[in-house]
């Protein structure tokens, strides 16, 4: 008998941003394996008799990319219903597609369940538009972490591109990140907002300018947004526009 594995995005952080499909999966789920990101609210939502095995990946620390496809294939192989659980989407920088790859070529059913990224989501609730009119026509998501041996990130191309450039797990390089954007023709006093564990109660938005990015205490993780819509904060007329009688 083989059972069924679902990659699910856990979403940025809150329980309420689940998807429906997300919360029905994990009440039925027998296995859960999730990532260091998911939120403990999310957890509470898999079903009671559901093994919980963590895999996250922490600074020193973690599973490797490797095993966790072996242990997806086995826990399929033993009949077992198993949610994959992974902050944001899956298939944003979660390594979702590495394990639909693997669990493809092991003849495993996989169901994939998007998830809200942190890359809107961050943004969105520090009151950041990451595309504002006048602004921002455009946004780029990178990640600021790279793997030995890997290509870098082709910053001074992004400081050309102009829009919005959105950071995940950059924090511990976000020294190296602001001066090669600067390098690349990105201004010093670009505004930056970083925002920490978004969409949950330990949310903490810091803004400065690209220069004073390195010197800025931010804890990881959390989301970048570079660019001139970091500037704003549209929180107040969201608020204030929910609250009126359309």
């Amino acid at each position: 008998m083989t059972g069924t594995v679902a990659l699910v995005g856990a979403g940025p952080g809150d329980p309420e941003l689940l998807t429906v499909r997300a919360a029905r999966l994990l009440a039925d789920a027998e296995v859960v394996v999730y990532d260091a990101l998911v939120g403990d609210g999310v957890l509470a939502l898999a079903a009671s008799r559901a093994e919980l095995i963590d895999v996250g990946k922490r600074p020193g620390q973690g599973v490797a990319q490797d095993l966790i496809n072996v242990l997806l294939v086995r826990l399929a192989g033993e009949g077992k219903r198993v949610v994959r659980l992974k902050g944001g989407d899956p298939f944003v920088f979660g390594r979702g597609g590495e394990e639909a790859q693997a669990l493809a070529r092991a003849g495993v059913r996989c169901e994939i369940v998007p998830g809200i990224t942190s890359a809107i989501a961050a943004p969105a609730t520090a009151g950041v538009p990451v595309t504002f009119r006048g602004v921002a026509a455009s946004f780029t998501v990178v990640t600021g972490h790279r793997q030995h041996g890997e290509a870098p990130v082709n910053w001074a191309a992004l400081a050309q591109a102009g829009g919005t450039i959105v950071v995940l797990m950059g924090v511990a390089q976000r020294g190296e990140i602001a001066v090669a954007l600067m390098a690349g023709g990105l201004a010093a006093d670009t505004p930056v907002a970083a925002i920490h564990r978004a969409t949950t109660g330990y949310q903490q938005v810091l803004r400065c300018p690209l220069a004073e990015l390195a010197g800025t205490a931010v804890q990881s993780p959390a989301t970048l947004v570079i660019g001139g819509v970091a500037a704003l904060d549209v929180t107040a007329l969201a608020e204030f526009t929910a609250a009126t009688p359309a």
